[in-house]
């Protein structure tokens, strides 16, 4: 695996969470941060709908051969995308009633949202 696959499959991972985040923006949400980074790990995208946070895993496939884009969300990766949100909320003092964990499965052709992931 060379340097040109790793950032061919970069520039696909970015292009996936320019569509999530699009598609986010068309139904009404407020983005709030791409790409948050802190010791920990990081968040695709996270935005809000009225009193509801979204954290937002993006996962973009080229095939289904390696399983789909929800399969690669292990629990392993919710866990920690969970103290990553309860982490991001407290850096940025924000109040949520309801904080939702979706996943957007990018595929070549489409994007799908699966709401309420987890």
């Amino acid at each position: 695996m060379g340097h040109h696959a790793t950032s061919a499959r970069r520039r696909f991972g970015a292009h996936g969470e320019d569509l999530a985040a699009e598609w986010y923006a068309a139904h009404g949400y407020r983005i709030l941060d791409r790409n948050w980074r802190c010791a920990e790990g990081e968040l695709d995208l996270v935005c809000r709908q009225g009193a509801t946070l979204v954290i937002c895993e993006v996962k973009a496939r080229r095939s289904d051969s390696y399983g789909t884009p929800l399969d690669a969300v292990t629990a392993a990766k919710r866990w920690r995308v969970r103290r990553l949100a309860a982490r991001w909320l407290r850096v940025h003092r924000i109040h949520c009633d309801t904080v939702r964990f979706d996943v957007v499965a990018v595929h070549p052709e489409e994007i799908e949202v699966i709401v309420d992931a987890w």
